[in-house]
């Protein structure tokens, strides 16, 4: 059942029996690649599960709830529209890292279904996600900022930081720009689990459906558990700071 229908994001619910369960399309073209748009229209879907999760009767909310997002095709996302996001500057870069707080502390559980290629701030948004589930055969998941010849903004490094938690793992993803395919990112722990196409979206909800229990009551308990475990990556996410190594001035 369709929910939210906006140009480049749709929200749904695939289980009218289990209505705090929902599936987020991320549509901005071939890449969804992130844009001040995309990024407004995530939030608003963003809304919405709020709104839906106040409204529910207690024998639903007793269930709990769980977001997947996927998309389609060759690319889950292709990270920043990095051109308009520079000449945009604060106006850009402190909505998307906001969005990034809200999607890393939901009150809910959230599944990535990653079902293409996820660089640079796809892969930040993945990371956002509680839980990720790659698909097998085809897609890398990167960090290629610094082939980019672009450094990274503190609440960008604190996400990756967060997730990526091994530390050669972490060298080769901000240093070396690593493409990492399914099952080098299930070795290296940032990835959950790697699934075939068909079995991706499928996989997903699985472990949304196994999940959903953990936000019983649809309180805010799980949101406060995200936001004090990840809670130096919060502060930087939400600081607005865009000045890379800005603390260095002082060496």
């Amino acid at each position: 059942m369709s929910l939210v229908d906006l140009p480049l994001v749709r929200l749904t619910n695939p289980d009218p029996l289990f209505p705090s369960l929902f599936i987020l399309h991320l549509n901005n073209g071939a890449e969804n690649r992130f844009t001040l748009q995309f990024v407004h229209e995530l939030m608003q879907a963003l809304d919405h599960i709020d709104h839906v999760l106040d409204t529910l009767d207690s024998t639903h909310a007793e269930r709990g709830g769980a977001l997947v997002t996927t998309s389609s095709g060759k690319f889950y996302s292709n990270g920043l529209a990095i051109e308009a996001a520079m000449e945009q500057g604060d106006t850009f870069y402190v909505p998307y890292m906001r969005m990034l707080a809200r999607m890393l502390t939901l009150r809910i559980p959230t599944v990535a279904a990653i079902n293409g290629h996820a660089f640079a701030g796809g892969c930040m948004f993945a990371l956002a996600h509680d839980y990720r589930v790659m698909r097998a055969d085809r897609g890398w998941i990167a960090m290629n900022e610094v082939d980019l010849g672009i450094p990274l903004i503190p609440g960008m490094a604190a996400i990756v930081k967060a997730k990526i938690t091994h530390a050669n793992y972490l060298r080769d993803c901000l240093l070396a720009g690593h493409r990492f395919k399914s099952s080098d990112a299930v070795a290296a722990g940032f990835i959950d689990r790697a699934v075939s196409q068909d079995e991706l979206v499928d996989t997903a909800l699985e472990y949304a459906r196994a999940l959903a229990p953990k936000a019983s009551g649809l309180t805010q308990k799980l949101h406060l558990i995200k936001a004090e475990m990840y809670r130096d990556t919060v502060t930087m996410l939400l600081a607005g700071g865009t000045t890379p190594g800005g603390f260095m001035s002082k060496l």
